[in-house]
């Protein structure tokens, strides 16, 4: 589904080059979900923009379903740390806003946004503008204004990052269960590895600047899952370490 392949980013600047990535080589396949970790200034969020077209790489080749990644495509979505809602409109004029971005006609995306709305518990706030929702609610309007257009890929960059930890375990938990009901392809950048262990099939340890992809350590966890307690608690609790060891060898 994603291939990235010998794929290296420079950046240039007044005060010389900076090397993002150099040679990363990276599959994911259909439905998987893969989490990027590392530390900051590794790539992770110049990789998650490659694959959204925003960026090109500059050596090396990004494919989507066999396809050269030049341009945003309409069946990739891509989520950002802030929710990025637009003040003037309501929850469901927000969530409808790649609709008509994309100049899609017909009643039944409103009834998609009031849908995905009810699903994440905003049933009663679609009419409510931005400002009157906690952070948390925010954050659900924008994902599911990334599902309205029923995206095969689905990008996440750091999403739950500047949440508190209970409203971050209650997203983690609706992402699991939104994941199976719609079967999309997940890469999600986080710098928390027990949100990666959480939500992942596999996770991707890139190293510091240039980034590259330096483990991967598979999470067989069915789920859902929730850490610290289930008959998986164990197995979660020994990717973490896993990955802890990981990043803090890289460290030394």
């Amino acid at each position: 589904m994603i291939r990235l392949s010998k794929v290296s980013q420079v950046f240039g600047g007044r005060r010389g080059a900076v090397e993002a990535l150099r040679e990363v080589d990276l599959d994911v396949a259909g439905g998987e979900f893969v989490a990027v970790v590392g530390r900051s200034g590794c790539g992770k969020s110049t990789l998650l923009r490659l694959i959204a077209g925003l960026l090109v790489a500059g050596s090396g080749e990004v494919l989507v379903d066999g396809d050269p990644v030049v341009r945003p495509r309409r069946d990739v979505a891509i989520m950002f740390q802030r929710p990025a809602l637009l003040p003037w409109r309501s929850v469901l004029g927000n969530v409808l806003l790649p609709v008509e971005v994309f100049g899609w006609r017909g009643e039944e995306h409103r009834r998609r946004a009031r849908e995905l709305l009810d699903m994440v518990g905003l049933e009663a706030f679609h009419r409510r503008l931005p400002h009157e929702l906690s952070g948390g609610m925010q954050q659900r309007v924008a994902l599911c204004r990334a599902l309205i257009q029923r995206p095969r890929v689905l990008l996440m960059d750091e999403p739950f990052s500047a949440l508190d930890a209970l409203t971050r375990e209650e997203l983690s938990i609706e992402l699991q269960q939104i994941h199976m009901e719609h079967a999309a392809t997940v890469v999600l950048v986080t710098h928390s590895i027990e949100e990666a262990v959480l939500l992942a099939d596999r996770v991707v340890v890139l190293t510091p600047r240039p980034g590259r992809v330096h483990t991967i350590v598979e999470v067989n966890v069915p789920r859902p899952r929730t850490l610290g307690r289930g008959a998986h608690a164990e197995e979660l609790a020994r990717c973490s370490a896993e990955l802890h060891e990981v990043l803090g060898a890289r460290r030394a």
